[in-house]
């Protein structure tokens, strides 16, 4: 059971585009948008974790992952900064 209401607004001729293309899929207006929302936003999740790599490059990639860190004294100070949700009040 689908428990969460999501509106919006649209112009009539986008309804009607929606509409027929729920159609052409034996689909109502509700499930058409809700799929292709979902195929949508899973592909931008998608987008942000993966990417290709041929061989070679990925053996370039994974050597500069395991190489040594080089000193970096901006991160080290950035990382020295104490996140004021840390500091106690009381």
């Amino acid at each position: 059971m689908r428990d969460a209401l999501i509106n919006l607004r649209a112009r009539p001729e986008q309804r009607d585009l929606i509409d027929h293309a729920a159609n052409l899929l034996g689909k109502n207006r509700s499930d058409f948008m809700l799929e292709t929302a979902c195929e949508r936003a899973k592909t931008v999740v998608l987008d942000q974790v993966f990417f290709g790599l041929d061989e070679n490059r990925f053996r370039q990639f994974t050597a500069l992952l395991d190489s040594p860190q080089e000193a970096n004294s901006g991160l080290d100070r950035l990382m020295a900064v104490k996140p004021p949700w840390s500091t106690s009040k009381a």
